[in-house]
């Protein structure tokens, strides 16, 4: 749940440093701290649930679990701002974004003002469901991926009693 709240907080975040840079910094900062935050909670799980032991499986299943159900989470509150609230907002903002004459000319001298007005234009067509479910993949993968060394770094098996 703790790491539901975290992601929210972040995309909270994004949307709003679309206008506001610091809230932008604020939101990619709350995504970076998500493994080292997770980490704590297995080495708590580790050292208060589990009396002082875990195995690299268990505690890469406790990770992936914790990504599932925070992406879950999120999913469900993307969903509700993408259908009630946004009305548009998210892509009137990138639209603004990507047609400033800065960023017009930009994209042209990388001969990617195509690419980008395809890609505005994909991300008008998605229905919220489409960004609730891909987050939630990307948040998944991210769990399956980050893992496996944040549990390799915090396991300790059980000491074996050979004798």
């Amino acid at each position: 749940m703790q790491v539901a709240l975290l992601w929210t907080a972040s995309f909270a975040c994004y949307i709003v440093g679309l206008k506001a840079p610091l809230c932008g910094m604020a939101a990619i900062l709350l995504m970076v701290i998500t493994p080292f935050f997770v980490a704590r909670r297995l080495r708590r799980f580790r050292d208060v649930d589990r009396g002082g032991t875990i195995s690299l499986l268990r505690g890469w299943a406790f990770v992936i679990l914790v990504f599932f159900y925070a992406g879950v989470l999120l999913a469900l509150v993307q969903y509700a701002y993408f259908a009630f609230l946004d009305q548009g907002y998210l892509i009137q903002t990138l639209h603004d974004v990507l047609t400033s004459p800065e960023a017009r000319s930009s994209l042209n001298q990388m001969g990617m003002a195509q690419a980008a007005d395809d890609s505005l234009q994909m991300l008008t067509e998605l229905r919220p469901i489409d960004y609730a479910l891909n987050q939630l993949t990307v948040n998944i993968s991210l769990g399956i991926a980050l893992g496996l060394p944040i549990a390799a770094l915090l396991r300790r098996p059980a000491a074996s009693t050979n004798g």
